[in-house]
């Protein structure tokens, strides 16, 4: 990197707060994307923690004057390569806007800076017992601002949805170093385009998400976990819209694999509690009272027996619970060394059965064992292509088109929560028409007229 470039971002942030050492900048330079199709990081980079949005105005200003890139950086958690550096570009860590700017009890919303991770948001939450926020991706160390930026969704999204549901305002430093405030704590705003919602889900493209405020909700006093098994995929799938028609809304309910299950279970020390069946649904419950959460357990196993279901578990202590779901939210470590790459197909969730019955075909196809895990309350179901004895199958990319294909001819999309990123890129034709691609193009020019935020993701 060009030393005049590395002093003049000193002059901005303070010289503690910019560095080109490579032993130092590592960490920032890949993102959690699978190993065998992580896109190549340039290494001709600095990393600038800048402290304020008035500090990222002037850096985005001044690398628009040089035409350099700039890539916005959370807590590095994604899983398709969105703030991965393909250019020498300038690494705008955020770590440093961590503070909590409002707790607003009354109008059940909290405004934070956009390097506060969701452990110390939840931390926060913590301190008293009536309000909580429901999107959990799985990796605490997400940051706030990161999360708003992927759009990010989490076991949760059956009853409470993702990101874009809960974002009521955005502090945003716009490519040319323009500083401005979209939303507001409103229940109505029907003023013109609605900005705030094109920034969500924009990966750093359009601009650098600077502060959030988020929707808060009031917290059942019970939960429960309930495990329910059946002997066939379609079974298990077949229920869920019927619980949904009743009224019920589960927290979550996530379709597993036994054998990953257990493979989970098995890596954490414990076991996992089903034996029956092949395959397993779990749902999370809440309610305001403990007769409210008996009756909607029993109503979702009533259902679940009528559609075949050989055995329910109810966890009811919060030791059991928690086993349980630590379990589920570890289904992907004892796989890690063996994926390829972990899709996040979706679908709308009554054409997961016949999603499922094709994938099964495909992976007869191609003689692969094809495991999968999902948000199934939600149509979102992750299936993990495995390497070929630690390298990419010859048949890669075309195995995962034919995939994409069956999730499209549902009605479907390629990504529910990890994002386009850079890995995902190539495959946007096979879900948007050329004239489609063309408009993102066009608004991705208009908010940032140099190219200069996150080049190589979602369109450039």
């Amino acid at each position: 990197m060009n030393s005049e470039i590395i002093e003049n971002l000193k002059k901005i942030t303070g010289e503690d707060w910019v560095t080109n050492d490579l032993s130092q900048m590592q960490s920032y330079l890949q993102d959690e994307t699978e190993a065998l199709i992580r896109v190549e990081s340039s290494k001709d980079c600095v990393v600038v923690k800048p402290g304020s949005p008035e500090e990222i105005s002037k850096i985005l200003t001044y690398a628009n004057q040089i035409m350099i890139p700039v890539i916005a950086r959370g807590g590095g958690t994604g899983v398709c390569g969105a703030a991965v550096p393909i250019k020498p570009s300038i690494i705008l860590s955020l770590e440093r806007l961590n503070k909590i700017v409002e707790f607003d009890e009354k109008n059940l919303m909290i405004t934070v800076e956009s390097g506060v991770t969701l452990a110390n948001l939840l931390e926060e939450l913590n301190k008293q017992d009536k309000l909580f926020f429901p999107v959990h991706p799985g990796d605490e160390g997400a940051q706030i601002g990161g999360m708003v930026a992927t759009n990010a969704g989490g076991t949760k999204a059956v009853k409470h949805g993702i990101m874009r549901n809960h974002v009521k305002a955005l502090e945003v430093v716009l490519p040319t170093g323009e500083i401005v405030t979209l939303g507001g704590k409103l229940i109505k705003n029907n003023m013109g385009y609605d900005l705030l919602q094109m920034m969500i889900g924009s990966e750093g493209t359009l601009g650098v998400i600077t502060k959030v405020t988020l929707k808060l909700y009031a917290q059942n006093k019970y939960t429960g976990t309930l495990v329910i098994s059946f002997n066939s995929r379609r079974d298990a799938c077949d229920c869920v819209p019927k619980i949904l028609q009743e009224g019920i809304t589960p927290l979550a309910i996530e379709y597993m694999d036994r054998p990953i299950s257990e493979k989970a279970a098995e890596h954490l020390g414990t076991k996992w509690p089903a034996t029956k069946g092949s395959v397993d649904l779990m749902f999370m419950v809440d309610g305001k009272t403990e007769d409210e959460l008996y009756d909607t357990s029993e109503q979702i196993v009533g259902i679940c027996e009528e559609h075949n279901a050989v055995d329910s578990i109810i966890a009811e202590t919060s030791k059991d619970q928690k086993e349980i779901l630590d379990i589920r939210s570890n289904v992907y470590t004892p796989f890690k060394d063996h994926v390829a790459d972990g899709l996040d197909m979706a679908v709308p969730p009554s054409s997961v059965p016949d999603f499922f019955d094709d994938i099964s075909a495909l992976s007869e196809k191609y003689h692969t064992k094809i495991p999968a895990v999902g948000h199934i309350g939600d149509g979102n179901i992750h299936n993990f292509i495995l390497s070929d004895n630690g390298k990419l199958p010859s048949y890669y990319e075309e195995f995962k088109r034919e995939m994409y294909k069956i999730a499209l001819k549902y009605g479907g999309t390629i990504t529910a929560e990890h994002g386009t990123g850079k890995t995902r890129k190539g495959c946007m034709s096979l879900q948007f028409t050329k004239r489609e691609i063309q408009i993102m193009e066009g608004i991705k020019k208009t908010f940032d007229p140099n190219g200069i935020l996150n080049p190589g993701t979602i369109v450039n």
